[in-house]
């Protein structure tokens, strides 16, 4: 099956890649990274069933996710400041 294919999930990993290059603000790399990791793990031959598969994926886009909040994201009591307002000429 295709879960099952180490090559899917890299290449999966490299589209959600290019898409976070399209759509910035980390959203895609968690998955990114996700996919990756599960695609490594296929082509060592740790092959889970299916429901571990997806269960692996999830867990490390999550943790990605979560720590990149926490090193890039918008700390707790700052707030975005915009200077330039956009209907000034």
């Amino acid at each position: 099956m295709l879960w099952t294919t180490w090559w899917a999930w890299v290449a999966g990993a490299i589209a959600l890649g290019i898409l976070e290059m399209l759509a910035p603000g980390f959203i895609f790399v968690g998955f990114s990274v996700g996919a990756a990791v599960v695609g490594l793990l296929l082509f060592f031959g740790l092959a889970p069933s299916l429901p571990w598969t997806m269960v692996l994926f999830a867990v490390v886009s999550l943790a990605v996710w979560l720590v990149l909040r926490q090193v890039i994201g918008v700390r707790k009591g700052q707030s975005k400041r915009i200077d330039i307002d956009i209907n000034d000429n």
